[in-house]
């Protein structure tokens, strides 16, 4: 079988953002970068993609990754997690919630006021995926993201509904792989392969 397509979304590493606040990596997160790099070097023998979101804990884990392949880091603002107002800047994701959150979120209605709807989030990030996925085709794409991003590619790929039955354990500095032995492209849309979700190798 001949693999048109492959991706591999790494979760940033372990960051001041989810402990205190800010966004960059903490010790143990540039130690989980070093480690995965290690390992996704190792594996890989193909020409390799690096690309991020525009969040400073993933620019921080794609840069490690990059350096490792020696390949210059990109970044796209598809691969983000919610985008939520500048007022939000700094805060863990409680203190957000306690300060802007309002009543009646769900699927296509916020839950904090300035932020994005689930179904907004997956339609950017599914987007952004299969755009990789159209451009980088018989390369790897490693592409740094957040949890989200890895949940919305399970409507991007996996035809699942935006409201699953299920939810997802998303480590820090894990590997969710998918690949295609079609044209991303085409329409209808080819089937795609789960080979590892929040795996560390």
């Amino acid at each position: 079988m001949t693999t048109l397509a492959r991706l591999l979304l790494v979760r940033h590493g372990e960051s001041d953002h989810t402990l205190r606040g800010p966004e960059g990596l903490t010790a143990n997160g540039r130690r989980q970068a070093e480690d995965l790099a290690g390992r996704l070097v190792a594996e890989e023998r193909g020409p390799v993609v690096v690309c991020s979101s525009t969040e400073v804990r993933a620019i921080e884990t794609a840069a490690v990754i990059a350096d490792r392949f020696g390949v210059p880091p990109a970044q796209d603002c598809g691969l983000c997690t919610w985008h939520t107002p500048a007022a939000a800047t700094g805060l863990t994701a409680a203190e957000f919630q306690r300060r802007f959150g309002i009543e009646g979120g769900g699927v296509f209605r916020p839950f904090e006021t300035g932020n994005e709807a689930w179904a907004e989030l997956v339609l950017r990030v599914s987007r952004a995926l299969l755009e990789l996925a159209a451009r980088h085709r018989d390369e790897t794409v490693i592409a740094v993201g957040h949890k989200e991003t890895v949940e919305a590619s399970f409507v991007a790929f996996g035809n699942q509904p935006l409201l699953r039955g299920f939810d997802l354990a998303v480590a820090p500095a894990s590997v969710t792989e998918w690949t295609t032995d079609g044209d991303p492209t085409d329409w209808p849309p080819p089937r795609w392969i789960l080979h590892r979700l929040s795996a560390l190798s």
